[in-house]
């Protein structure tokens, strides 16, 4: 698992970004998928799930996730809903101490924060759809209502899609520009005429820090080019795999 420096400072916060690695899963999925909406062994992903928050050193039924649909929906909880229904959002804020929120992604853009001081964590799922239409605004309006304020927030921005593996159509480019002209600058040229390079983490930082968040951390991963850390929803499509595993992000607090 992987952590970053901002949030480990935090007393009263465990967090990780888990990579695909030493878990049970075997074939398209090896080794650490922990997502159900895959089309793995159940009983291997909710061991792998079961493994991960064990290393976190909390309770494994404390996880709690949500039905991922690339939505703008935060949800505040302080109790874990059942594995066969799980509300449709994506993102997930909690204050209950040992209630660990997580998302799972293989190629978007996990983000976990945490206001150390208030006692409020959150867990969000950060597509380029999200983020464009405000799920990252909507996840720290969630944890001000909670109790956090915007400047004491601390944000990770873990393992996900880097630049140079991102091209996307001009559809894609008037979307954001469209939103905003200066939304440009996350886009750089492609070889391919008509298509850009886009800055996913990049325009994740911008949001939160729109959003009053100043202390904002992003990995230097990039999913699809390192094939033996995580998982990619673009590489499997890419090769006509047909299907991929997914990496489990979670913050909890302590007691």
């Amino acid at each position: 698992m992987i952590t970053v420096s901002a949030l480990n400072a935090l007393s009263r916060v465990r967090h990780a970004f888990f990579t695909r690695e030493t878990g049970i899963s075997e074939g398209l999925y090896a080794s650490n998928n922990c997502g159900f909406s895959s089309q793995d062994d159940p009983a291997k992903v909710q061991r792998n799930r079961i493994r991960a928050i064990e290393r976190m050193e909390m309770p494994p039924e404390a996880l709690v996730t949500v039905a991922q649909q690339h939505t703008t929906d935060v949800l505040l909880t302080d109790t874990p809903w059942p594995l066969d229904k799980l509300p449709v959002a994506d993102g997930i804020v909690t204050t209950r101490p040992r209630l660990v929120v997580g998302v799972l992604t293989a190629d978007c853009a996990p983000v976990l924060m945490a206001d150390g001081k208030a006692g409020v964590v959150g867990a969000i799922h950060a597509g380029w759809r999200g983020a464009l239409n405000g799920v990252l605004a909507n996840a720290v309006a969630r944890m001000v209502e909670a109790g956090a304020k915007p400047d004491r927030i601390v944000a990770g921005i873990g393992p996900c899609i880097g630049q140079r593996s991102y091209e996307v159509g001009a559809e894609f480019y008037a979307a954001f520009t469209e939103k905003d002209i200066d939304n440009q600058v996350f886009f750089s040229s492609s070889r391919r005429e008509g298509h850009y390079m886009f800055d996913l983490p990049g325009f994740v930082a911008k949001q939160l820090a729109r959003s009053g968040v100043r202390e904002i951390m992003p990995m230097p991963c990039d999913t699809c080019r390192e094939e033996g850390r995580f998982f990619s929803h673009r590489r499997a499509t890419l090769r006509a795999e047909g299907d991929y595993g997914r990496q489990l992000s979670a913050i909890a607090l302590e007691r």
